[in-house]
């Protein structure tokens, strides 16, 4: 038997712990653990190496010559769809399960599915983590009055943490356990069988999948627990989220590995977008101008992603998801201002049903509805399987950056989103409102990754001429800071200021940290904080 060290239960959620990590679901958590721990590693000193390998070369990513025959092969297609997933119009994105009342409410819509977010909506504290899959679990066992069956409500499309996070709380062998198998695993363990019988699942939703090699390891975990749990081969389902510039190049790679499990791929835009960044964010060429004004799904390099991902998809028999809507809308529904948000989001997600997606999420859950009405209306059909968009994407496709420069609007925002970002995070909550939207870890990685840039290229802003510096952001900080301070009480000034330390940090460092959640999920400030 692995060695196992585990924290003591979040305060107030003692019950739920012990019906959670029982024994025997420790000893499953270990045993997977152990199992694809090696694995684990080699993908994470894959990613590095593969970064290594483009600045050393300064190369740019391409479709590989090594998998040209998946590419090629035109009669593999991935397993048939099932009942529940034929239809993905409308998800509600960003549902963090430990957020109950959201969660309650979102089961009684009449969405196609729900993103149960252990991810980029979720701040990973033990709390929201132990919370958060017993809420799950208490759904799921139908433990809760008044709420659909499974059978009834939305599909639950599970989304664990990304392979950049780990759990804190749980070591296996003197190691902290990987995140996503931490949340994999315990549910996996408590609702698989549950969802597989009722055939609602497992499904899941793949965070920041880089490469074909990162599915296949996916593949292996979920083989290896259908024979452990005894559930039927094939039964988990993923959807892959390409959010890294290197895996739109490896689509079909992708869709190849996990071929009979499944359930499509996702294009986003600002995990995607920031991406770039990441990869080569010290190449004056990737500069990426203002995402306020310059950066949207009709730039040729988000389209010819979506346009992409869109045709692998269907070609191999896959569905198409679009990305989140995150405006929100104003409770007065005679006002302009809900119809101006209305209007808004309409078009943005016309445009992706006209591009072919099967479906998209919204984060407001007032939306569903209309955007429902919206695929009924340009649509036949569960899904848009037929349409194959007939394209044919070049590496200069996906790697042209879209014209455009540097306002001092969009940095002050992008400074906001960062700070308030880490501040919500300090509290324990990996999203929150701003603006009229929802931000969470997606939007607080372009915009720190955007200040980051900036500050690097020297680049001019486009009102005064202004060279983007560290004494400019600095001060900028400080403008923003007064405005967020208005009204609040002494701990929230401390915490605020914390944040802001933290946002200089990132955003002055020599070598771009990779993941916002990661720097912070590893800081002190956010380890000794108790939740």
């Amino acid at each position: 038997m692995e060695n196992v060290e585990l924290s003591d239960p979040p305060l107030g959620l003692e019950e739920e712990f012990h019906v959670l990590l029982t024994p025997d679901a420790v000893r499953f958590l270990a045993q997977i653990t152990s199992t694809f721990n090696n694995e684990v590693d080699k993908i994470l000193w894959n990613r590095t190496a593969r970064k290594v390998e483009l600045d050393l070369t300064n190369s740019y990513p391409d479709f590989s010559p090594n998998t040209a025959h998946i590419r090629n092969d035109t009669n593999w297609k991935v397993a048939a769809v099932p009942h529940r997933l034929q239809n993905r119009h409308v998800d509600i994105g960003d549902t963090a399960p430990y957020q109950t009342e959201r969660f309650h409410r979102a089961l009684m819509s009449s969405a196609q599915g729900i993103q149960v977010d252990f991810d980029d909506g979720n701040c990973p504290t033990f709390y929201n983590q132990i919370k958060g899959i017993f809420n799950v679990y208490q759904v799921v066992h139908g433990e809760i009055p008044g709420l659909l069956s499974v059978s009834e409500a939305p599909v639950l499309m599970l989304r664990p943490r990304a392979w950049n996070m780990v759990e804190h709380n749980m070591l296996i062998n003197g190691r902290e356990i990987p995140g996503p198998l931490f949340d994999y695993g315990l549910l996996m363990y408590h609702v698989g069988k549950r969802l597989s019988e009722s055939e609602c699942g497992p499904f899941f939703y793949l965070s920041k999948v880089e490469s074909f090699l990162e599915a296949r390891l996916w593949n292996q975990i979920f083989v290896w627990t259908e024979e452990k749990l005894s559930l039927p081969a094939g039964s988990i389902k993923a959807t892959v989220l390409i959010e890294s510039v290197l895996a739109s190049f490896e689509m079909e790679e992708i869709l190849y590995e996990l071929r009979e499990h499944s359930a499509g791929l996702n294009c986003g835009i600002w995990d995607y977008s920031a991406s770039f960044v990441s990869k080569f964010g010290h190449r004056l060429e990737f500069l990426l101008p203002d995402r306020s004004k310059y950066v949207n799904m009709e730039k040729r390099f988000l389209k010819s992603y979506m346009d992409l991902l869109v045709q692998t998809c269907h070609r191999r028999g896959a569905l198409a998801t679009g990305g989140m809507a995150a405006l929100l809308l104003p409770k007065d529904k005679d006002s302009t201002e809900y119809q101006s948000v209305i209007a808004a989001v309409t078009r943005l997600k016309l445009f992706e049903i006209t591009a072919g997606v099967d479906g998209f999420m919204v984060y407001d859950i007032d939306l569903v509805a209309p955007m429902q009405k919206l695929f009924q209306e340009h649509t036949s059909g569960p899904n848009q399987l037929h349409i194959i968009p007939s394209v044919n994407i070049s590496q200069s496709d996906l790697l042209v950056m879209p014209a455009g420069g540097v306002t001092l609007f969009g940095l002050k925002y992008n400074i906001a989103v960062g700070i308030l970002f880490i501040d919500a995070w300090l509290k324990g909550e990996g999203h929150f409102f701003f603006c009229g939207k929802v931000e969470d870890s997606a939007t607080a990685e372009i915009s720190r990754s955007q200040v980051w840039q900036w500050i690097r290229h020297r680049v001019k802003l486009e009102d005064d001429n202004r060279t983007v510096t560290r004494g400019l952001v600095l001060a900028l900080v400080q403008q923003v800071v007064r405005q967020l301070l208005d009204d609040s009480s002494a701990l929230q000034q401390q915490r605020l200021n914390t944040a802001v330390e933290l946002f200089m940090e990132i955003v002055l460092k020599r070598d771009f940290p990779e993941f916002i959640t990661t720097y912070l999920n590893l800081d002190h400030t956010f380890l000794s904080s108790r939740f």
